[in-house]
């Protein structure tokens, strides 16, 4: 095999010069002559899904070192998105996303390493990870940190969602402040990426659906022999596509992501991975248009019931029912079964090895939790360019719905609109300018729409934003609204008391308002102008709409 980073050593004094550096680190000849893998992790005190991987990049490394590779680790940021939520700085979560596929792309191409593992489990990270490797298109593999083990308060399923969701039963007196405290210290008991099939664990979903990870890798919990086990395998293998030549572009291809939309259909998986999917897939040179994802969700029913879909599961339950290939198994007529993985075996050759438990947190999938795929594209002339809803975790009574729309130019203002008691029944709450040039940064309305659960309001008022959700969220929400506010879409055109029709069904979004009006309204619009400064000034300046993946592209 051809080691690109000895091909950069062919003159011999870039060869010492280069061995006499790593020297300085206790680097012998031997190692420095071996295939050089870069470990790219992103560790951190931050984060509970990133604080154990210290320890698992040391069983990569041993795993690498084994099959006759040199590991060489490095970091990248990573930021928790729970942290962040509720507050300005949730507008930096979705840009880091491109600041950590920078960097590890930085990082690899100026040390040319000969191929890579990258070590990640949340929600930016995991998705920047695989852009980075599609991107450098080397031989690539990725290591998921695993699932957080889920809480429990008096017997009941809690995760770091029912914090905020059980606030709003505090506001409205339905529970006291000294049972909130106490529940919140009991919603997260372990490191890992929060139970539910929310964005961090969709991600690492999608990652083990592309291939791009070893099999049950997404389904394992993040402590204890099987995650460390992982780890070593993830660094053995990662020589054997070394060996093999074997690229993302030779895994990642359109039948790996139609695989993935398919996946993310039946697991009821986040809308986030609306935005992640194409910007991985646009590395490759791969279109994914908001169409595919809704063919597929008429296609693919919801045969898996972790939270949000349902309080009663997690990626635990999911993990003891046979994991993503007992999933795969009800929708194996659907899949692209020779698509290849990192382990070498095709989706079809998992499937025949294995072995689910049906009728809990799978179903069968004549018997699903949801009769369409986890999340819808609606169109309409409130977002001519489309948006998004989780349709498996709305309401029946919420698929078809009316209402008068109160509008706000930020989270903040609605939020408070809704701790004043603003908001009735059948509203319409209406929160622009929140896109992703707008924010910028497209932020989450995590909190409101917990709020809204806890207080009993979220099966009566609607949500509709150019903002996005977190993978935890369940209601009438929908997000990535396209074309935003900032670009002059109609969303910035809606006012106060205007009807707003929503049917899920139908996949209609729509603003009674004439054209005439809408036009009335154009002309007299001026766009919000927001004090933007560092890297978000930049961002607001590239970014792409949230119907192409808001990516950054020149």
């Amino acid at each position: 095999m051809e080691l690109r980073s000895k091909k950069i050593v062919e003159r011999e004094d870039i060869y010492w010069e280069r061995f006499g550096l790593w020297h300085a680190m206790g680097l012998t000849k031997e190692e420095f002559d071996a295939p050089l893998i870069g470990v790219a992790n992103c560790w951190n005190e931050a984060l509970p899904g990133s604080y154990h991987l210290r320890e698992l990049s040391q069983r990569v490394k041993d795993g690498i070192r084994s099959a006759g590779g040199t590991p060489f680790e490095f970091n990248t940021i990573a930021i928790c998105d729970g942290v962040a939520q509720g507050h300005v700085g949730m507008k930096y979560v979705l840009p880091s996303r491109e600041v950590i596929a920078a960097s590890v792309e930085l990082m690899v191409e100026a040390n040319q390493f000969d191929a890579v593992v990258a070590i990640a489990t949340c929600d930016k990270i995991v998705p920047a990870m695989l852009m980075a490797l599609a991107r450098m298109n080397i031989p690539s593999i990725v290591l998921t940190g695993g699932y957080m083990l889920p809480g429990s308060y008096k017997g009941e399923l809690v995760l770091a969602s029912t914090i905020t969701k059980k606030y709003g039963e505090v506001l409205s007196g339905r529970m006291s402040r000294e049972e909130y405290v106490k529940l919140a210290y009991s919603a997260c008991p372990t490191c890992g990426a929060c139970p539910g099939i929310w964005t961090a664990n969709t991600m690492c979903v999608m990652t083990e659906a592309l291939g791009m990870s070893l099999t049950g890798n997404s389904t394992t919990p993040a402590i204890g022999s099987r995650i460390s086990e992982m780890a070593y395998k993830a660094g053995r293998t990662i020589m054997k596509l070394l060996e093999n030549g074997v690229k993302p572009s030779d895994i990642m291809s359109r039948d790996a992501f139609e695989n993935a939309i398919m996946t993310l259909m039946a697991v009821g998986g986040s809308t986030n991975a609306v935005l992640h999917l194409p910007a991985i897939a646009h590395e490759l040179g791969i279109d994914l248009s908001l169409e595919i994802f809704d063919e597929f969700s008429r296609r693919i029913p919801t045969i898996c019931g972790m939270a949000p879909t349902t309080d009663r599961y997690s990626m635990k339950d999911l993990d003891e029912a046979g994991g993503l290939p007992a999933v795969w198994k009800e929708i194996e007529g659907e899949l692209n079964l020779d698509a290849i993985t990192v382990s070498g075996k095709t989706i079809g050759e998992i499937i025949k090895e294995a072995h689910g438990v049906y009728g809990g947190v799978i179903r069968r999938r004549s018997e699903p939790f949801y009769r369409e795929g986890g999340i819808a594209i609606l169109r309409g002339n409130l977002a001519p360019d489309g948006a998004v809803v989780k349709a498996s975790a709305v309401s029946e009574n919420m698929l078809v719905h009316e209402g008068e729309a109160k509008v706000f130019d930020s989270e903040e203002d609605a939020m408070e609109a809704v701790m004043k008691g603003r908001i009735e029944e059948g509203d319409v709450i209406v929160i622009r300018y929140e896109g992703p040039k707008g924010g910028p940064g497209m932020r989450e309305m995590y909190d409101i729409l917990q709020v809204l659960d806890g207080m009993g309001l979220s099966s009566s008022v609607a949500l509709v934003t150019d903002g996005r959700f977190s993978g935890s969220n369940r209601g009438g929400a929908i997000g990535h609204v396209s074309p935003e506010a900032a670009e002059g879409g109609p969303i910035a055109l809606v006012r106060d008391g205007d009807l707003i029709k929503i049917d899920i069904p139908k996949r209609l979004l729509h603003v009674e308002i004439s054209e005439e009006e809408m036009e009335e309204r154009r002309r007299e619009w001026r766009p919000v102008e927001k004090d933007v400064r560092g890297f978000l000034r930049i961002y607001a300046k590239n970014v792409s709409s949230a119907s192409r993946g808001a990516i950054m592209d020149g």
